[in-house]
């Protein structure tokens, strides 16, 4: 027999403070108070929302210049893959492949990841979910490593600046690069991972009516 779920019960878990509480119309939580939901409203809407925006800005997050360095030889504008370019030809191969992965190869899987979450909710995929959400505790886990690029011209930056060596700034590139780390992390949690066991819940319950029908006397 399948196990019965809380929300099958009538039950919802807080999101702010954890309690599972009774649902009903405007339901709230007993504890402190804060409206009870059995999933995130309207959470594939808001996700895919900032999901597309973040893909709007990969693009120029990679294109457009990171650093702007001004000096008496003039002003030289770097990227993120000009920086890995650079890295890479001056010898410096782990670090260089440490940028990239960080900067370039993890956030585009992260919105490839996330994306792939999503249409297996709206196609209501038959896959495992328990693969599903490891993916999504992974996309969690790593969505604080994503701003290796920010952390790198703050700290030349300061650094150059101390020695007067030359004039450097932060180019249009960082804004553009910082906004995609944040809309992606906002997607992932806009993104409510009980919806992928739903699918599943569902599949049975709907297994378990037809057979029900199939066997009930005439």
């Amino acid at each position: 027999m399948r196990a019965i779920t809380a929300a099958e019960q009538g039950f919802a878990l807080c999101e702010v403070c954890g309690r599972l509480g009774k649902m009903a119309e405007h339901a709230r939580c007993p504890r402190c108070n804060a409206p009870l939901h059995r999933r995130k409203p309207h959470s594939l809407e808001r996700s895919w929302a900032l999901l597309i925006a973040a893909y709007v800005l990969y693009l120029p997050a990679n294109l457009l210049p990171i650093m702007e360095t001004r000096s008496l030889f003039g002003v030289q504008r770097d990227t993120i893959m000009s920086g890995v370019a650079f890295l890479w030809n001056s010898g410096s191969w782990m670090l260089a492949l440490i940028v990239f992965v960080a900067s370039v190869a993890v956030p585009l899987l992260k919105l490839l990841s996330l994306t792939a979450l999503l249409l297996a909710v709206q196609r209501r995929s038959q896959g495992e979910p328990l693969q599903h959400a490891r993916l999504y505790r992974l996309l969690e886990l790593v969505g604080r490593w994503s701003m290796l690029d920010v952390y790198v011209v703050a700290i030349l930056v300061a650094l150059v600046q101390a020695q007067s060596l030359a004039t450097m700034a932060p180019g249009p590139g960082v804004l553009a690069f910082g906004a995609v780390v944040v809309l992606s992390m906002l997607a992932t949690m806009a993104f409510d991972p009980r919806l992928l066991w739903d699918i599943k819940t569902n599949s049975k319950s709907e297994k378990e009516r037809r057979e029900r029908e199939r066997t009930a006397p005439v």
